[in-house]
């Protein structure tokens, strides 16, 4: 499977909005037409541009045919997202006033947002508004449950299979971690430069505060400098980016280290370490068998929803 088209099948269910959310940069203005009209619904290019943004990689915003092609991309998933809402509308799949709001708690648990108006400032920066974000979960719900219905019936994952993943991701079974505070100076995609000089000047100045020490904590540098630091809580090595894991390992708790990215500069505070004992096959099973029958849904419903195309009426005018 390439690339392009795991990209495509993740969006269709599980994509989310937490890059572009916790990313806080504002999303770029468009002048909004429609690009696609499936059955009766209208796609504008404003939501093509917003699901781009959400899963905009650590390259930076792509340019020229990059960009056209990462558009069209967006286009396609968002018609299959329209036809799937559309399917389980008709099958009389609906997801609950009661059941939304868990489902926005779950979100800003996982994304350390403490309350309301932490997420109503990240909504802003990132020029989406809380029904944006509660549209966008409570589709999510009801392709998940689409899904389970249209083609959940037809899965089974062995216990061969479980213990062959637990086998070959070994690693990631002996329960290290460590505790994270993240602290981030984002550049904006059209940041002019003047305004990069200016993030720049203020990543050197924390990072020769840092630097020169004293046990200050991430939080205190983040205050003086007018920055939201964010608590990642315990994470595993695994879980974060190769150039992280590697910082991480070198340093020591208390440290505070700086990391470049093209979209900025990130600087994480170490915590205490986790030092766990792996991870019996009989505790991690039931796990891995979720996440092995998730991605089986994924495939299936995915070959499914191309049977919706074939019913519908979708013009492309992009």
């Amino acid at each position: 499977m390439d690339k392009n088209h795991h990209r495509r099948m993740s969006i269709l269910i599980l994509a989310g909005l937490a890059l572009a959310i916790m990313a806080g940069s504002a999303l770029a203005e468009v002048v909004d037409r429609i690009v696609a009209q499936v059955n009766d619904e209208i796609i504008t290019m404003s939501e093509v541009e917003a699901l781009a943004k959400s899963l905009e990689s650590e390259g930076g915003p792509p340019k020229g045919k990059a960009l056209q092609q990462l558009q069209r991309e967006m286009l396609e998933a968002l018609i299959d997202r329209k036809l799937a809402i559309a399917e389980a509308k008709r099958r009389g799949i609906s997801v609950s006033d009661k059941d939304l709001d868990q489902a926005m708690q779950e979100f800003k648990r996982r994304n350390n947002i403490p309350d309301d108006a932490t997420l109503d400032k990240a909504l802003t920066r990132s020029g989406l508004t809380y029904k944006d974000l509660r549209d966008q979960i409570q589709g999510q719900l009801l392709q998940e449950r689409l899904a389970n219905v249209a083609v959940g019936g037809k899965m089974t994952v062995s216990d061969a299979e479980v213990r062959r993943y637990y086998e070959e991701h070994a690693k990631e079974t002996t329960g290290a971690q460590v505790h994270l505070r993240m602290m981030t100076l984002n550049i904006p995609p059209n940041a002019t430069s003047a305004q990069r000089d200016e993030i720049q000047q203020k990543a050197d100045n924390i990072l020769k505060e840092v630097r020169q020490g004293g046990g200050r904590s991430l939080s205190e540098v983040a205050r003086k400098h007018e920055v939201e630091a964010i608590d990642l809580g315990f994470m595993s090595e695994t879980d974060v980016a190769p150039q992280l894991a590697e910082v991480i390992r070198k340093g020591k708790p208390g440290d505070i280290v700086p990391v470049q990215t093209p979209k900025g500069f990130q600087f994480f505070q170490i915590g205490e370490r986790r030092t766990g004992k792996a991870i019996p096959l009989e505790e991690a099973a039931p796990q891995i068998r979720q996440m092995l029958m998730r991605r089986d849904l994924e495939k299936l419903y995915t070959e499914w929803v191309k049977t919706l195309r074939s019913k519908a009426v979708i013009k492309i005018m992009m």
